[in-house]
């Protein structure tokens, strides 16, 4: 969910001028005013996709390269609780697109009885319309967890959350997911502090988790790749790979909000001294002995005022999340 006080939007930590970072295009619609969720085209060259936050219509956008949205998609049936994250896969057996759209928000850690992710097939075609979706419910082994990241696994059609906390997680959801009662995500591994976003490579060779100060690429296993720079942005809420994997697309909040394209580093750079991580296949007996050996490498850029700033923006969230969960209760 959007930070509800100004003092929360925090500055990244800016791309160095020379690594090829530039602007790839603006959104111009002016009913995108939150992008909290990115995601690139399975399928159509120069086609993005992204929603707004929370307490928006449950309503995604094609937009293209100019910035321009190309159409607007309603999901039937579905509710836009606290919409934070979204995911494109292709579905292997037809090689069709594949959408996701993750009803994830929760700045209590357990004020919803469940959360709830939406798959969409990717529309055959750019005009207007009311999509079919299929929704599967979601709860975390522990108790409840607030989070704005998901991201699938390109091959197997896995599907991950990110948790958003000072002591981060990532969350594996079963391989097979049922749309009947609630799917349960386990805890593999840590994640950043705070992390706002995630996506998987389109080859699975990497994934990336983006926070509001830089973004850590990883291999498979977990374990570190590097840790990228990232543009400033008034607040860094998405990020995605281009088609080709070799860059990333990174998103903001905001009216006229910029989409950033951050170039990869080369195979050279990423193999030079990888920094040890929690690897989700191998070390999860780990993870729940010291849930924060992933967070202390990401923690070091915040100082006491940033912490500050992060309790007093949750709370004044936490009045505005108890009347909601009340009513959806």
């Amino acid at each position: 969910m959007t930070c509800v006080l100004s003092a929360c939007v925090l500055p990244g930590t800016p791309a160095a001028a020379d690594d090829g970072t530039r602007k790839l295009f603006t959104f111009r619609d002016p009913r995108i005013t939150e992008s909290s969720g990115l995601a690139v085209s399975p399928t159509r060259d120069g086609i993005y996709y992204t929603h707004n936050d929370s307490s928006a219509e449950p309503v995604f956008y094609a937009v293209g390269e100019d910035g321009r949205t190309r159409a607007t998609y309603r999901l039937q049936g579905a509710q836009a609780r606290d919409w934070e994250a979204m995911a494109a896969s292709k579905d292997p057996e037809t090689g069709r697109g594949v959408l996701w759209f993750a009803d994830i928000g929760d700045n209590l850690d357990g004020a919803w009885p469940d959360v709830s992710v939406y798959k969409v097939m990717e529309p055959t075609s750019l005009h207007d319309a009311t999509l079919p979706a299929v929704r599967y419910r979601f709860r975390y082994e522990g108790g409840g967890r607030n989070a704005e990241g998901i991201m699938v696994h390109p091959r197997t059609g896995r599907l991950y959350v990110v948790s958003k906390e000072f002591s981060g997680s990532v969350y594996e959801a079963p391989s097979r997911l049922r749309t009947s009662g609630t799917n349960k995500l386990r805890k593999i591994g840590s994640a950043p502090i705070m992390a706002t976003d995630a996506a998987y490579a389109p080859d699975g060779s990497s994934y990336v988790i983006r926070t509001y100060f830089s973004a850590t690429l990883y291999r498979p296993d977990g374990h570190t790749i590097a840790k990228l720079s990232m543009p400033e942005l008034k607040q860094a809420e998405s990020i995605a790979y281009t088609r080709d994997g070799k860059a990333l697309l990174t998103g903001s909040e905001g009216v006229d909000s910029p989409v950033y394209r951050v170039p990869l580093p080369d195979a050279e750079q990423r193999s030079s001294s990888p920094e040890p991580t929690l690897s989700p296949a191998a070390d999860r007996a780990d993870a729940r002995k010291s849930p924060d050996v992933a967070v202390a490498a990401e923690s070091g850029g915040l100082t006491g005022r940033d912490i500050l700033i992060w309790l007093a923006a949750a709370a004044g969230a936490t009045g505005v999340i108890v009347f909601l969960a009340r009513r959806t209760r």
